[in-house]
């Protein structure tokens, strides 16, 4: 592609690589997937057309990795004085996004785990005594339960039918911190 004109300076040409990736056996009745793929990638070769789709389907996991962390850290509200500490709070923020979106991930798919593998017991107790207004039972519930219920002190309204997403589970996991801590200092443990 040519580039636009500019007065003060010549852009570089850019070469693209058009790639069209097809559904080769849909459903029965479905019309097959059809994607387009406009890239700067190479595809100097038929082994990097999967690598350019493959890398194209992670994208929306990208989206929410960002969405999550501006939303759930408000990084761009902070007001910090030097560039140093906003990337400080900025490395913290990443790894609490990736985190929180582990988390979603993990709930979705094992439905049937206990949530003991993630969660400490003043954690989970806490939350279920909090959303549940009844003792915590004897067996922890499954990790599916638990994020659910987390998710709902952050705002999400739990529904067979969905999931929560990450930002109310950031919200309700600030709040899991604050009740577990008085779970631990004036709890029945």
């Amino acid at each position: 592609m040519h580039p636009p004109y500019r007065q003060d300076h010549k852009l570089p040409e850019v070469t693209l690589n058009v790639v069209l990736a097809e559904e080769s056996n849909p459903p029965d009745g479905a019309t097959p997937i059809q994607w387009l793929f406009v890239t700067t990638l190479p595809i100097d070769n038929p082994g990097q057309v999967p690598q350019i789709v493959f890398d194209y389907t992670i994208r929306w996991q990208i989206e929410i990795y960002f969405r999550t962390l501006k939303s759930g850290s408000r990084i761009e509200d902070r007001q910090f004085e030097t560039l140093d500490r906003l990337l400080n709070c900025l490395a913290v923020y990443s790894i609490i996004a990736w985190k929180i979106m582990y988390l979603c991930r993990l709930g979705r798919e094992y439905l049937d785990v206990d949530c003991k593998i993630i969660f400490e017991p003043r954690e989970w107790k806490s939350v279920y005594t909090t959303v549940r207004h009844e003792d915590p039972p004897s067996t922890p519930p499954s990790l599916n339960e638990t994020i659910r219920r987390i998710a709902s002190l952050g705002g999400s309204v739990i529904r067979r039918s969905t999931q929560p997403g990450t930002q109310t589970l950031w919200f309700g996991l600030q709040r899991v911190h604050d009740l577990s801590t008085a779970w631990k200092t004036f709890g029945p443990d």
